[in-house]
């Protein structure tokens, strides 16, 4: 039997705690919280205070620790921490999405320098087991593309929006008051943290390292009154969809409103629900679904990557080898509804092939083509008064 690994905890918030709470509560894990370290010294905790540490070293350089987790927010605070715990030979888990997509190249050098084991699970899709697949059952399926709602907060808000009684402003609120949305929405509304996530899937479906500020990102925070009643009209539903592929030998991703038909499987995925599509040569199509946020189901992740490291499991990144230096570009034409202030807008951004067009005293569409790479240099993510959705 193997020994009771001894984990060493940063972060005592709603995942830590979530965590102590998943772990004391299931049999046949043999691990337990050993040591914690916080912040803040006099904020009320439901442990004694033994457990808890201020000084990141009693944790880092404590040599009868054999597991690091790392649940913070900061993610620079958190490279600083999953490095050193890495370099000074210990294992390592992590939830910190941005952390790990800023430095995910670096991270894996640092893997194979030392044989230390860092795993992720929890830092994309909550409950949703998708690296781990990628990295077993798909390890040498040809892999065509992904597709993903990877973001609970703001599925919550599309569901509301779509459901025809609530603007994008109320249904915000709500997603606030029921702990799903932060009382600063932005990383979620603005599709930062599903890029980051679809940053940490590429490279675990096609082996190729990618910076974020290289992928594009359009959230719904402009979705309008108008925007639903168009989806609506044509049967649609408006979600967030994270999407890569790869096509003539480059792999394409980027994250942005999708319209979603009544017979695809997004259709039904609802509220704080995530989901992830495979495409796959030999499989075809698989579908993965499960909570994406929350206390529990993020906890679920953190435990099932403490649960593998039991037995010494270890990403072995077989994509990376297989596909060598395989490009990621942004040169992709894709079908869009583009609703624009001005006509200056549609000749900036080069919109071709337009096939419908709508104006009126309150808003103005077009649907036709633009080229992902276009839509990154004229930085229309940070445009207040555009909606883009892609044509799917």
């Amino acid at each position: 039997m193997n020994k009771k690994l001894r984990i060493g905890l940063f972060g005592f918030g709603v995942v830590g705690q979530g965590l102590y709470d998943v772990l004391h509560k299931t049999k046949g894990i043999n691990a337990e919280v050993v040591k914690i370290c916080v912040k803040h010294r006099h904020k009320p905790r439901s442990l004694s205070d033994e457990y808890f540490t201020f000084e990141k070293d009693e944790i880092l350089n404590n040599d009868s620790l054999d597991v690091v987790v790392e649940l913070i927010d900061n993610a620079d605070e958190a490279f600083e921490i999953v490095s050193t715990a890495l370099r000074n030979g210990k294992a390592v888990v992590s939830a910190n999405k941005k952390m790990i997509a800023e430095h995910l190249e670096e991270l894996y050098d640092i893997q194979l320098q030392t044989g230390s084991s860092l795993l992720y699970e929890a830092a994309v899709c909550g409950s949703i087991p998708i690296i781990r697949n990628l990295e077993e059952y798909y390890d040498n399926d040809l892999l065509n593309s992904l597709d993903g709602i990877c973001n609970g907060t703001t599925n919550y808000i599309l569901t509301k929006t779509s459901e025809g009684d609530k603007n994008y402003d109320e249904a915000l609120k709500e997603a606030q008051e029921k702990g799903f949305a932060e009382s600063n929405p932005s990383l979620d509304v603005l599709a930062f943290d599903p890029k980051y996530k679809l940053t940490i899937l590429l490279n675990h479906t096609f082996g190729v390292f990618v910076k974020p500020e290289h992928i594009f990102n359009f959230g719904i925070q402009n979705l309008t009154l108008e925007d639903s009643i168009f989806a609506r009209e044509k049967g649609f539903r408006i979600k967030l969809i994270a999407h890569t592929s790869k096509i003539n030998g480059k792999v394409v991703g980027y994250v942005m409103p999708t319209f979603v038909r009544a017979d695809s499987m997004f259709y039904q995925v609802h509220d704080e629900f995530n989901a992830v599509q495979l495409g796959a040569a030999f499989s075809d199509q698989q579908f993965f679904y499960g909570k994406g946020a929350g206390s529990h189901p993020t906890a679920s992740a953190v435990l099932s990557d403490i649960s593998a490291l039991v037995y010494h499991y270890r990403y072995e990144y077989k994509k990376v080898e297989q596909n060598g230096a395989i490009p990621f570009s942004s040169n992709h034409l894709i079908e869009v509804y583009l609703r624009y202030p001005d006509e200056a807008l549609l000749k900036e951004l080069n919109v071709t092939d337009i096939r419908q067009r709508f104006s009126s005293h309150d808003t103005q569409y077009v649907i036709g083509k633009v080229r992902i790479d276009t839509l990154l240099k004229h930085k229309v993510n940070e445009r207040d008064d555009v909606f883009i959705v892609k044509w799917d």
